[in-house]
């Protein structure tokens, strides 16, 4: 019976103000075992990416264009899981699982206008690496502090609109029916589906957007790898050769996880959606991928192990006397 009027009680309110997430399951035995499985990952992400700003911040080795790239890719990548784990965690160790209307669709917001700046941020970071290789002699007379400036504000000016239009267009359809969204966040597919609306112009409008982000960036990187792979093919020493491939394998590697997962999520065919695979595949970019990307751009870069390196030196010294 208290199951009954619990379950009554969370279905009234949210039907007024709140929606419900169900998140990954309703057994307790697996939502403890993977309470300190995300949380040791959230952890590691946060320590990763604000690690990494900060290094590149504070020492002025590292203060050029590719690194001011990097630090801007830790800093969405940061913000990017942080606007969904915490909540993810407190409501695997509580039963009450709402979230208010308003903060679902902040949720939404900033989780779709920071996932479309990563897309256009990686392909300014391609850009970079395009001039870097294939026109060193101009590179610092190219990419100066203003053009690295334009590059970070147009994708993030361009990922806030892509996404004001994304929330705007899901959130002025009517719920008139169930607010319990099968998922452990604020996504547009599981939101689209509790709809009581026909919400085939709102699929259209996701795959458009979705694309047109999506395809314009893909085609930048395409293009600036392929010049990247014709200069490096050119280059006579094999050592040059392995330097230039190192500089470009993290940012890559980065890149196949990122728009893999993504255009797996939501380029997909509606006809074949599954939430359980949707919940999978949402852990990958907005956990996962934010853990990795730090570790990547760490384990892969000379210039960061050294400096890295160099640092932990300073602070070994630095205690020991």
């Amino acid at each position: 019976m208290d199951g009954l009027t619990n379950g009554h009680h969370v279905n009234n309110k949210s039907s007024e103000n709140y929606f419900t997430l169900l998140g990954f399951s309703d057994q307790a035995s697996l939502q403890l075992f993977l309470f300190p499985v995300f949380l040791s990952m959230y952890l590691i992400t946060v320590a990763g990416n604000l690690g990494i700003i900060l290094l590149i911040v504070t020492d002025t080795q590292l203060h050029s264009p590719m690194y001011f790239f990097l630090s801007n890719l830790a800093f969405i990548d940061f913000w990017y899981s942080s606007g969904i784990t915490p909540k993810m965690l407190v409501d695997l160790v509580t039963l009450e699982k709402s979230i208010s209307y308003i903060g679902c669709a902040c949720q939404m917001y900033f989780f779709v206008s920071l996932g479309s700046a990563e897309c256009f941020l990686l392909a300014a970071m391609a850009f970079d690496r395009y001039t870097a290789i294939c026109n060193p002699l101009l590179y610092l007379r190219n990419m100066t502090k203003m053009k690295c400036l334009q590059l970070l504000s147009g994708s993030y000016v361009a990922g806030f609109l892509h996404s004001l239009i994304q929330t705007c267009s899901t959130f002025l359809l009517p719920f008139c029916g169930s607010h319990i969204i099968r998922h452990f966040f604020c996504d547009i597919p599981p939101l689209l589906r509790l709809s009581c609306s026909d919400t085939t112009a709102n699929e259209l409008i996701l795959y458009i957007f979705a694309s047109c982000v999506t395809i314009t960036s893909v085609i930048v990187i395409i293009m600036s790898y392929a010049s990247i792979l014709h200069a490096v093919f050119s280059i006579s020493s094999s050592k040059g050769r392995h330097k230039a491939f190192s500089t470009c394998a993290s940012h890559f590697i980065c890149v196949i996880l990122f728009y893999g997962t993504g255009m797996f999520m939501y380029l997909g065919p509606s006809s074949v959606y599954s939430i359980e695979q949707d919940k999978i595949v949402s852990i990958f970019y907005t956990l996962v991928i934010p853990m990795l990307n730090p570790i990547i751009y760490s384990l892969r870069n000379q210039d960061m192990k050294l400096e890295l390196k160099r640092l932990l030196d300073f602070h070994v010294s630095k205690n020991t006397h």
